[in-house]
């Protein structure tokens, strides 16, 4: 079960974004307009994994409910 998105920049510092898509909520949060998607390496392939926005690099996180 999904519970949302989260989000954590290069310094460590989390945020929580709700169902909105990603890139919306944080967009809004900061005040922008605009962002750059950033991306890994995987193997042969780059997998999107965040954006940067406000001069912070950001990778995105969907969250799940945990059962053990």
């Amino acid at each position: 079960m999904k519970l949302g998105y989260m989000a954590v920049d290069q310094y460590g510092e989390t945020y929580h974004l709700g169902d909105e898509p990603p890139r919306k909520a944080l967009l809004k949060r900061f005040g922008r307009q605009h962002t750059q998607k950033v991306y890994r390496d995987v193997g042969d392939t780059a997998q999107h994994v965040g954006y940067i926005i406000a001069g912070l690099w950001l990778t995105v996180y969907e969250v799940h409910l945990w059962k053990s």
